[in-house]
């Protein structure tokens, strides 16, 4: 008790350390814009694909292969603009501020969204058009997403990254499940609705991206070597990891071979018969079973035998394509999607996990653009891969041959990489090493 005339003295009360990252405000901030950018990009890109495929064999007369084989072209085409400017993305994320890079690509992508609402709405139906805007949305967002990944990791604590990953995978699904349904409906009512609803969501985005307040500035080392030996140090950080190449090159060719999602809107039209409206469902069917299990890991993360549980998802992602790619029935389908998404999420999980805490924070930029890149390249060279496929072995037998092809990597990369499968945690090592 303090005496007369004396000093007050002032204790002071220490917050207790949060236990989720929800209860970081920062964190709900962060969630919110990843939520906003995932609904208004997957939701755009089922859209051009449907649009363009409708176009290619309605207004231009190609049959389902030739047609089918247009909607590779597009991926090829998105994933110019990765290949070209991921490395010079993930430098950017480094050296400067994430939030600013994520805003200013988001406020890009709402102009992309403008413009395709635009030509929509007054009925450019043509293809090279098409191809020319899905490649200003591929570009603007090669800057988006190794921003966004690294900034996760600088607002929350150590001990919560991987809850927060499960957070973010429930943001991503969330947007992946909304996106497309919703889209498909829009679309339906009103051609140009899908884009104008981007460009709402991008600057939703953008706005609450800003808004993040404690952030620390990029390290003096991180802003000192050249940009082109950063990018070379990015790539040599993910080479001599074994485990992270490992992990990284497995996604990369399991998707790459085994991917359905360029062929729904095949399907969607030709197949099942079941329109724009059933094309969303379908991609939201997959969103619908990683959400659950995203879900699940937010409250319960993965802690043991993490190797040999990534290969085994890997190996059921395989198996669920095969049983959607030989289904004519369409709740069947959707079953068959929703359990394919649901073993790609446990990928997703274990992979974003290792890349987080395997990563010091001064390469996590460049490390997570090298893991985008890989991603980018299974999904966008996975759509052209499936069309070309699809223009000699007709959908079906693309998708069979591709869930077959996943299965096979994935056995020859447990043999190539006996790191991952005697992964047992996710010790972050260099911390240990510094």
């Amino acid at each position: 008790m303090a005496s007369g005339g004396g000093p007050a003295i002032h204790r002071s009360v220490s917050r207790p350390a949060p236990t989720s990252p929800l209860q970081i405000a920062d964190y709900r901030r962060f969630w919110l814009a990843r939520f906003c950018a995932v609904l208004a990009t997957t939701g755009t890109v089922v859209i051009i694909g449907y649009q363009l495929y409708d176009i290619a064999r309605a207004d231009y007369g190609m049959s389902i292969p030739q047609a089918s084989f247009q909607l590779g072209l597009l991926g090829f085409a998105q994933f110019l603009p990765v290949f070209l400017l991921t490395p010079v993305a993930g430098v950017l994320a480094d050296r400067i501020d994430r939030r600013k890079v994520a805003s200013t690509a988001a406020l890009l992508d709402m102009c992309v969204a403008l413009g395709l609402g635009l030509i929509t709405a007054l009925q450019i139906r043509n293809l090279p058009v098409l191809y020319l805007f899905a490649v200003l949305h591929g570009t603007v967002r090669v800057f988006i997403s190794p921003a966004m990944s690294a900034i996760a990791p600088n607002i929350v604590p150590t001990n919560l990254i991987p809850r927060a990953i499960a957070f973010n995978s429930i943001a991503m699904q969330a947007g992946t499940i909304i996106g497309p349904v919703a889209y498909g409906f829009m679309f339906a009512a009103d051609h140009a609705l899908p884009y104008w609803s981007s460009a709402f969501f991008t600057l939703v985005g953008a706005i609450t991206i800003r808004s993040i307040r404690h952030m620390p500035p990029p390290t003096a080392h991180a802003t000192r070597p050249h940009p082109f030996r950063q990018i070379a140090d990015g790539f040599r950080f993910v080479w001599n990891e074994r485990f992270l190449l490992g992990c990284i090159t497995l996604d990369l060719f399991a998707v790459l071979l085994g991917g359905a999602t360029a062929l729904l809107p095949v399907f969607a039209r030709d197949i099942l018969q079941v329109g724009p409206e059933g094309l969303g469902q379908m991609r939201a069917a997959g969103a619908a079973g990683a959400a659950i299990v995203a879900l699940t890991l937010s409250f319960r993360p993965l802690q043991s035998n993490v190797g040999v549980k990534m290969l085994a998802a890997v190996v059921f992602y395989g198996a669920m394509t095969i049983g959607f790619g030989l289904s004519r029935q369409f709740l069947l389908s959707l079953l068959f999607l929703a359990l394919l998404g649901a073993a790609d999420m446990i990928s997703v999980f274990i992979r974003s996990s290792l890349i987080q805490l395997r990563t010091p924070d001064d390469k996590r930029g460049r490390v997570s653009a090298i893991s985008g890149l890989a991603i980018s390249a299974s999904n966008e060279l996975g759509e052209f891969q499936s069309g070309f496929a699809a223009a000699l072995l007709g959908a079906t037998g693309a998708v069979v041959f591709g869930g077959g092809a996943a299965i096979c990597i994935t056995l020859a990369w447990a043999w190539l990489f006996p790191e991952i499968r005697r992964a047992r945690t996710f010790e972050p090592k260099w911390e240990q090493e510094t």
